[in-house]
């Protein structure tokens, strides 16, 4: 299971700079770019809600669910 983040996508759809949205949000840049480059493990529902409140979007269009490839028929049922 993987987990993207498309915080970057929004970010150029709303024209607005990493420095930008950490100022409005309350987040360091460091935070906001880790998280942006999908190198968290984990986000608060404040922060996100912070996050959609500011670029006006909802939760899925930053986070994106992709289902891993099965290789070599790895996980399937018999």
């Amino acid at each position: 299971m993987a987990i993207q983040v498309n915080l970057d996508l929004m970010m150029v759809r709303r024209k607005m700079s990493l420095t930008e949205l950490s100022e409005k949000i309350g987040i360091s840049i460091t935070n906001l770019s880790l998280l942006k480059t999908g190198k968290v493990k984990g986000i608060r529902f404040g922060t996100l809600e912070a996050i959609c409140r500011e670029l006006e979007c909802q939760p899925g269009d930053v986070l994106e669910y992709l289902p891993e490839n099965n290789r070599n028929g790895d996980n399937q049922a018999d």
